[in-house]
């Protein structure tokens, strides 16, 4: 007992301590060995504690302790599949044992061995006739049936035979559960049989339906949707709805159904009911009768719900678009939204519910509708051009629900600069006024005049990015600041703070947002990309190693955990989550975001690693990399960064459409693409330069060393066609929405000529490879084509490391101007300097022992005129300018550090109107977090590039 207190209290040591005593006394004590094994796990002892488990599990040991303990022992050295054979071996030597059967069937479920889980459950049941035993083999069958590669396998053998272990317990009257149920429903509904579930869950087994509201009523209308029961989904819809006239999923289908049965010119049976549901409706004076009731009795109704107008709304649109709206007289969209405003204005959803039916009006109206809706709320009068302002919460709501709709209506976008920065003015001073109504509130809570901030921000953005105003850049950072520091929690300000900071180069302020956001689980998937896709972009290396981290963890743990979460649903019996969980886990596995991580994470480890404290085939080997294996589910990537995450107020044709999805989807892919063909290029170069002797290519074949060299060969071409797609891509010239996916490196890639370097570096390669096994007596024209290539190669570095000069900030008329690309062909500069110097330490292996040869011979023969084949020439030249370029680069970093050092931010003027004492603050504060960011960018940069320049010093043969 004590030594599981230590172990839980996570002091491990004494833990170990503990058990050795213990063991000392009573040798054969199995479970104060596993105890121990366990602390050595966690102490980092993995072999040690492995070997003690299999000692004690090879005497396959029936106590629970024991075993219990093993268990948690194999689950934290991620070897769940070891469980179940321990309970195996339990489960023989003790046939009888409900419990050892039930973790049996759940280790199994652990690993996803269904056919064993189906067999586990029925061994349990014929123990101990338990429903939910029963049904656990059932679910399992299902299970199969989800994950058979074979459709028809799926709906031949599986799901029938379920179906037929259902029948069998109905029949016999053994149902018990609503979870049984479900599982039924489940069944029939896959198998396509809906007449059937709808009998099922509108007979007596439907009773037990209880647990979720209205899901008994949610199953019928599936099932009437899927079998086209028109008449019953319209007259179930509208019964729910005089039951809640509120639902808003209710009023979508009344209104689906009640065209269908328009289109198909459907009446009523002379007699008898219309349909299983009662009444049905199936004329539009019906639903414009239906509707103008629910409004009639909304009025009455205690607290004011909103679907009714809606509907009314909704209702106009659909007539509108099936050009038929006028002879119905259901009134002016115009005039049912104001109504709408003077009911609903101060609450925050009056925006959200509006903004859908803003197409409702036409756009000579927009105009007018704003100043009438302006017109109803209370603002205090204005004195000498003062504003008029809000005298409570609720009017501050309003007019913030109307100036949100300005911006959705485009009414921002089309005025010129001078209005936009006369409305920020305003919107700021209305921002400033509405600060006095949060007082009181907490800080995890938002100001009520936040909006008027982000408004404000979203029109200098326009500015900046539109008109090319550099101090609109600044000016947004300095409101967003300012907005944080009086509403901290504010997930909009810093999601909007890390975009801006990214797009002009500055990633080191983001790291301290981006964690305050506190993202959770999925969110790691979803909103990670903001992170990622630029923390190593912009050199801030070991700011991108943590942020890789963080999303790889979150990817690996979500393994483990989904498989908790499906054994917990069958102990529970909520049989319906158990394949939503796995359709979860495959979404994570197939993830485009994980993908991404997972390459850049590996490039990254190698650009930090390899040729430093380790050697490049060490760095491989530890990631287990191979160039034949390719692990990303190119068929089934999933897109899953929300990129609606940022609020915005854009009109339709300024805001994220699905085309720009499509195209960003399609961007992302192929940069992964030449991402991860590089990544598979370098951790081919290893296995190239196990240096075999000249002239002994039989043994080199035995080696594989050629099939090899296929490889390289192979994925060169691969990565010849992923580039071209790359360059088709962009000649595209996309422009996604200001706020919507931010655009790959792939542009900076091809614009600075990394893309062609690499490519001739990888080329080269194969010339050595050929120089290598055909030896330098007849060589001469490979000699010279290697060295043409380390000519062309110095040039086009040459080129490259001619794009990253230039300032990264300049003052320009007291204006700070940022650069953020000379920060990224930088980083692009490093990393194509690294692959050279792999590639060139390749050559390097190939050559040296060729020169031993040459000098041994040139001993024998005690002949001083031995020519020196050109090829030792051309790399000796070639290493030495390369030096001396490394060096360059190394100067210009120290440059451009004294120049950021140097920068005086004091003098900026920051004589604009537009801002106040207290906001000068800000501005002082942002320009500073530019300036250190840079700082600490050019500064890893240049560390990196020191250590490069070490090892170009060793390639001397």
């Amino acid at each position: 007992i004590k030594t599981a207190d230590y172990l839980d209290n996570g002091n491990n040591k004494m833990a170990i301590q503990q058990a050795d005593k213990l063991l000392k006394k009573h040798k054969d004590l199995h479970c104060a060995k596993v105890l121990k094994a366990i602390g050595l796990q966690r102490t980092g002892k993995q072999d040690e504690a492995f070997a003690l488990a299999q000692e004690v599990a090879a005497l396959e040991p029936t106590d629970d302790n024991s075993l219990q303990a093993l268990t948690i022992l194999y689950r934290e050295m991620h070897r769940p599949e070891l469980v179940t054979k321990l309970y195996e071996a339990a489960v023989k030597k003790v046939p009888n044992s409900e419990e050892y059967h039930s973790h049996l069937f759940m280790a199994y479920a652990r690993v996803g061995e269904y056919k064993k889980m189906q067999q586990a459950g029925m061994a349990l049941y014929k123990i101990v006739p338990k429903n939910p035993y029963y049904f656990w083999s059932v679910m399992s069958l299902i299970m199969q049936s989800i994950s058979a590669q074979d459709e028809n396998l799926s709906k031949t053998m599986f799901l029938p035979l379920a179906e037929r272990m259902v029948e069998k317990m109905v029949k016999e009257e053994k149902i018990e559960a609503e979870a049984e149920v479900e599982l039924y429903y489940m069944i029939l509904e896959r198998l396509e049989k809906y007449q059937e579930a709808l009998s099922v869950v509108r007979g007596k087994l439907g009773e037990k339906l209880t647990s979720e509201l209205q899901s008994r009523e949610n199953k019928c209308m599936a099932m009437y949707k899927k079998l086209g029961k028109w008449p019953e989904c319209n007259a179930l819809s509208r019964r729910l709805l005089l039951k809640n006239s509120d639902d808003w999923q209710f009023y979508i289908t009344y209104f689906e159904s009640i065209f269908q049965l328009i289109d198909y010119n459907w009446t009523p049976p002379a007699e008898g009911e219309h349909s299983l549901e009662g009444e049905v409706h199936y004329s539009v004076e019906q639903a414009v009768k239906f509707v103008e009731e629910r409004i009639t009795e909304e009025a009455k109704s205690s607290r004011p719900l909103r679907g009714p107008y809606l509907a009314k709304l909704e209702l106009i649109r659909r007539l509108q678009h099936r050009g038929c709206n006028d002879e119905y007289k259901l009134g002016d969209p115009e005039e049912l939204m104001f109504q709408y405003f003077k009911k609903f204005g101060d609450k925050p959803c009056c925006l959200t519910d509006l903004k859908v039916f803003v197409d409702l009006l036409p756009s000579s109206q927009y105009t007018k509708f704003i100043n009438q809706l302006l017109g109803v709320i209370p603002l205090s009068a204005p004195v000498d051009g003062d504003l008029a302002l809000p005298a409570d919460i609720k009017a501050l709501q309003q007019h913030l629900c109307v100036v949100q709709l300005s911006r959705v209506l485009g009414l921002y976008h089309s005025i010129d600069k001078t209005q936009k920065l006369s409305v920020v003015r305003e919107l700021m001073l209305r921002y400033h006024h509405g600060l006095q109504f949060g007082k009181s509130c907490l800080k995890t809570e938002l100001q009520f005049s936040d909006y008027y901030c982000l408004l404000a921000v979203h029109l200098l953005l326009d500015l900046w990015l539109e008109e090319g105003e550099e101090l609109a850049v600044w000016q947004s950072l300095t409101l967003l600041e300012e907005g944080l520091s009086h509403s901290p929690s504010n997930a909009q300000f810093k999601l909007l703070l890390i975009r801006i900071y990214c797009m002009l180069g500055a990633f080191e302020p983001v790291v301290e947002l981006y964690s305050s956001l506190d993202a959770k689980h999925i969110q790691h998937d979803t909103i990670g990309y903001l992170l990622t896709r630029y923390a190593e972009a912009l050199g801030q290396y070991a700011a991108a190693s943590q942020s890789c981290n963080f999303a790889l963890r979150f990817f690996h743990s979500n393994q483990k955990d989904t498989s908790e979460y499906i054994i917990q649903a069958y102990k529970y019996g909520a049989f319906e989550k158990i394949p939503e969980f796995i359709a979860f886990r495959n979404r994570l596995n197939s993830s485009l975001h994980f993908a991404q991580v997972r390459t850049e994470r590996m490039l990254l480890d190698l650009l930090l690693e390899a040729n430093i404290s380790t050697s490049l085939e060490e760095s491989i080997k530890s990631m287990s990399l191979s160039p034949e294996e390719d692990d990303i589910p190119w068929k089934d990537l999933r897109d899953n960064r929300d990129l609606t995450v940022l609020f915005n107020w854009d009109p339709k044709d300024r805001d994220i459409s699905e085309e720009h999805r499509r195209l960003s989807l399609e961007e992302e892919t192929i940069w992964l693409r030449i991402r991860s063909l590089t990544l598979r290029l370098i951790s081919g170069l290893p296995s190239l330069s196990h240096a075999f002797q000249p002239k002994n290519s039989e043994k080199a074949a035995e080696n594989g060393v050629s099939s090899k060299i296929d490889t390289i060969r192979t994925l060169l071409q691969q990565l010849e066609v992923a580039m071209d797609s790359g360059k088709r891509f962009l000649e595209q010239t996309i422009q996604y929405p200001v706020l919507g996916p931010p655009p790959t490196r792939m542009a900076g890639f091809f614009s600075n000529g990394s893309c062609q370097c690499q490519t001739s570096l990888f080329y080269l390669v194969s010339d050595i490879y050929e120089l290598d096994t055909n030896g330098l007596e007849d060589s001469t024209d490979i000699q010279e084509r290697i060295g043409n290539s380390l000519k062309s190669l110095l040039e086009q570095l040459t080129d490259l490391f001619n794009k990253c000069k230039g300032d990264l900030i300049e003052v320009r008329d007291g204006i700070l101007k940022t650069h953020p690309n000379v920060l990224e062909n930088l980083v692009f500069f490093v990393e194509t300097l690294s692959i050279t110097l792999w590639i060139s330490s390749y050559c390097d292996s190939v050559l040296r022992p060729f020169k031993s040869n040459l000098q041994k011979k040139k001993k024998k023969k005690k002949e001083t005129s031995i020519v020196m084949p050109p090829v030792f020439t051309s790399f000796l030249d070639y290493v030495t300018e390369l030096q001396t370029l490394t060096s360059n680069v190394i100067d210009h970093i120290k440059g451009l550090e004294v120049m950021l050092t140097a920068l005086k931010l004091e003098e900026l003027s920051l004589e604009d109107t537009l801002l106040s004492q207290e906001e000068k603050k800000f501005t002082k504060t942002v320009q500073g977090k530019v300036q250190s960011s840079y700082q600490h960018s050019v500064q890893e940069i240049g560390e990196l590039l020191k250590k490069r320049l070490d090892t170009v010093k060793k390639l001397k043969i």
